[in-house]
């Protein structure tokens, strides 16, 4: 139940001032840990990610995770894009883009969201939705999955509004007066696709943004749920009424003033960020391969320095890995 839960225990918070603010520090520890890697110490923002560049390269990354999702074979549940979303969120709250790519961590995000919702694939069929190099795919989601496992704090439950939505719709069709509700759902898919780009399920309960969902729909379709929230869904607990109110008008807010980010704007970035990520972490670097060759051979059978092997042996080309096609 969400109201004992970890997610509402410690990844539910309390404001987006709060989220900016962890934002910041782990974009500001990240500068400070490699500024000796910039190019002159005066102009530190022209070498590395500001918040606000990380936090329009995430939105686009948001919009890969969605359309990855929507072409993937077979056909991925509501639950599993809903769950990744929420790893993806997550991590970026305790980390920076320049310190792990997040084209990469996506990937991952999805991976263990198959898992977790026991939408049961192998390796093999997932990396067979990625475009380009489908071993160096593999090697990338597998490293990467205990350190996003361990960045979540091993809290890999997710509430989803998808099963209040279910419960809402069955009493609005046994205790209100509205003719047909089933006609909502496209409606109410649509907004719920649409929190998913937002910090909703970092601020808000399932419910909460359920009921929004649903509300949003009813009135797209010219209907008034007004009396049913207030005389039926709430009689017996009124004193909680205004703050289910507030939160449904913040939630729809929040999906109002969503703005796709700029493609052009996202090029730049990803240029930028090309110069200034974490080279200990990016897989097309030699420091990265050294990691992993060390990580998975026994020091005493380590090979010599002679680059005959390699965990995954690839080309620079960005292409090797392509989520985003």
């Amino acid at each position: 139940m969400y109201p004992q839960s970890s997610q509402k225990r410690s990844w539910t918070f309390a404001n987006e001032a709060q989220l900016h603010a962890f934002r910041v520090e782990q974009n500001t520890k990240y500068i400070e840990e490699h500024r000796s890697e910039a190019p002159s110490q005066d102009n530190l923002e022209n070498y590395f990610l500001t918040p606000a560049e990380e936090s329009l390269l995430l939105k686009q990354y948001e919009i890969y995770l969605v359309e990855f999702c929507r072409r993937f074979e077979p056909t991925m549940p509501k639950c599993v894009i809903g769950t990744a979303f929420h790893y993806f969120k997550r991590f970026y709250l305790n980390n920076t883009p320049m310190d792990y790519h997040p084209k990469e961590i996506l990937a991952t995000c999805v991976f263990v969201a198959c898992k977790v919702e026991e939408f049961n694939v192998s390796i093999n069929q997932f990396v067979n939705n990625i475009k380009g190099d489908r071993n160096k795919a593999t090697d990338i989601v597998l490293s990467n999955e205990l350190l996003l496992i361990g960045q979540l704090n091993y809290y890999l439950t997710i509430h989803n509004p998808f099963r209040p939505i279910e419960g809402f719709l069955i009493d609005i069709k046994t205790r209100s007066n509205m003719q047909n509700p089933e006609r909502l759902r496209p409606q109410i898919d649509s907004f719920i696709d649409s929190t998913f780009f937002t910090d909703a399920c970092l601020l808000h309960t399932p419910s909460q943004i359920g009921l929004a969902a649903v509300l949003h729909a009813a009135s797209k379709e010219q209907e008034n749920l007004d009396s049913y929230v207030t005389d039926l869904l709430f009689v017996s607990a009124r004193e909680k009424l205004p703050g289910l109110i507030d939160a449904v008008r913040k939630i729809r807010m929040l999906v109002k003033n969503y703005q796709q980010p700029d493609r052009e704007k996202v090029k730049a970035i990803e240029k930028k960020l090309d110069k200034c990520r974490n080279q200990n972490n990016n897989p097309d670097s030699e420091l990265y391969k050294e990691r992993l060759r060390r990580l998975y051979t026994d020091e005493d059978d380590l090979p010599a320095e002679d680059g005959s092997f390699h965990i995954a042996d690839v080309s620079s080309d960005a292409s090797a890995m392509n989520i985003s096609q």
